[in-house]
């Protein structure tokens, strides 16, 4: 099932930059070869749902294995099953009602 995930991971204990560790979950996500646009807060993901959430949990892994000790994740998800929609498809959808 194809999914679209905002997720927002944020190391609790490790100081004030985050970016260290964003960058390092940004490179699992890449790697798992999902779709990912990142922005302010978090990164939005596209793909197959077993495949987004163990890229996720490797970023936990990771995560911790820089030295985090706590980890709080925020994740709001979609799913549809009466069409594909891509995170593209989503934006342009408001885009084109702005225009209108």
């Amino acid at each position: 099932m194809k999914i679209i995930v905002d997720f927002c991971l944020i190391p609790i204990d490790v100081g004030l930059s985050l970016s260290p560790y964003i960058a390092e979950c940004e490179k699992i996500l890449t790697q798992a070869g999902l779709k990912i646009q990142l922005h302010a807060y978090g990164t939005n993901i596209e793909g197959e749902w077993d495949q987004v959430f163990s890229a996720i949990k490797l970023c936990h892994q990771k995560v911790h294995d820089m030295g985090a000790q706590r980890i709080t994740t925020t994740i709001k998800m979609g799913s549809r099953t009466d069409k594909e929609q891509t995170m593209e498809d989503k934006v342009n959808s408001v885009v084109n009602k702005l225009g209108s």
